[in-house]
């Protein structure tokens, strides 16, 4: 089999791989989206703050030390205990639920029939805040994240696909795991979403506030949970990617990637979110092998929108969204 082929097969691999981590960003995007009606512009700092709030627990720091030890002139830093990985991710969702209460109390619950465009610059202040406090509470030094999972070349698909092509394919582990989450992640939303009262109840909350208060649902209760669960996608995403990259504010920025994500998988689609991210990881990572030396180099960094432009002026709705017929 000619080598380039070889390549590109690897590079599509790897694509796949970046494609998932995409989506899961994408997916807390879609979470609030969907059963709000919010473009939340935040979801990116949150991964941050998630994945900076599970590493300050699992070191032991005190939140805010930095704060108290200018006010009092003490120097204290760390409780002199760490944390347990598991223990450490449940504590960092009861965080993440919390923040999901204090966000729909003291902001969205003041903006329930709002134009879109109010609640979303809301998000635009939510996450400038959420950068600040994660600032403010753990410090802003580039952190390593270890909660156990497995990272490094998979052996067993280098010896196979060796044996197969005289050529062994570089997958990590980390990757493997981050699609099988991913796919977990969404059949459990989906499934979620479809059959359960809960999600039919945030699929009304978005379609009409007034409707669904009168029916007698709950618009306090259903975003505190759509909060909390875009809050614990955020989590999963600060996990893979602080993994990978570390744990740095950096980590913020990949919601601008998730956004071409959504363009092409569209605003209201779960499956579709992880499709856009697959397109994406794959088309990217393919267009800087076949023509990136041509064009100069770094195509990965602007492929994706200029994909999502075309997708916005042919299928403004994505591969799976709604589209929205409005009458008059």
């Amino acid at each position: 089999m000619p080598e380039q082929l070889l390549f590109a097969m690897e590079v599509t691999l790897n694509g796949l791989m970046a494609g998932v981590l995409y989506a899961l960003v994408a997916l807390g995007f879609v979470l609030i989206y969907k059963a709000s009606g919010i473009f939340n512009f935040a979801q990116g700092v949150m991964a941050l703050f998630a994945a900076m709030t599970l590493v300050g627990i699992m070191e032991g720091q005190v939140p805010f030390s930095h704060l108290i030890n200018g006010v009092l002139g003490t120097d204290v830093h760390h409780f002199g205990w760490h944390v347990p990985g598991a223990l450490a991710i449940l504590l960092t969702v009861g965080v993440m639920v919390i923040l999901a209460w204090a966000v729909q109390r003291f902001v969205f619950r003041h903006l329930v029939n709002q134009e879109p465009i109010i609640l979303f610059m809301a998000t635009i202040g939510l996450a400038y805040f959420l950068e600040g406090l994660s600032d403010l509470m753990w410090g802003s030094e580039i952190r390593t994240l270890n909660v156990g999972l497995p990272q490094g070349i998979n052996e067993t698909i280098d010896r196979v696909t060796y044996d197969l092509f005289g050529y062994g394919f570089f997958i990590d582990n980390l990757d493997i795991v981050a699609s099988v989450i991913a796919a977990l992640l969404v059949a459990a939303l989906v499934a979620f979403s479809q059959y359960t009262k809960q999600g039919r109840a945030m699929r009304a909350v978005a379609d009409d506030h007034q409707a669904a208060l009168s029916v007698g649902i709950s618009l306090n209760y259903i975003w505190v949970l759509v909060w909390s669960l875009a809050g614990f996608v955020a989590l999963v995403a600060g996990i893979m990617w602080g993994t990978k990259s570390g744990v740095q504010f950096s980590l913020s920025l990949i919601a601008l990637k998730a956004l071409p994500v959504l363009m092409l998988g569209g605003f209201t689609s779960i499956p579709g979110a992880i499709v856009g991210g697959l397109i994406i990881g794959v088309g990217e990572k393919l267009f800087e092998f076949l023509l990136g030396s041509a064009l100069g180099g770094a195509t990965e960094n602007w492929f994706a929108y200029v994909l999502a432009l075309l997708f916005l002026l042919f299928r403004p709705q994505g591969l799976f969204g709604e589209k929205i017929i409005e009458r008059v």
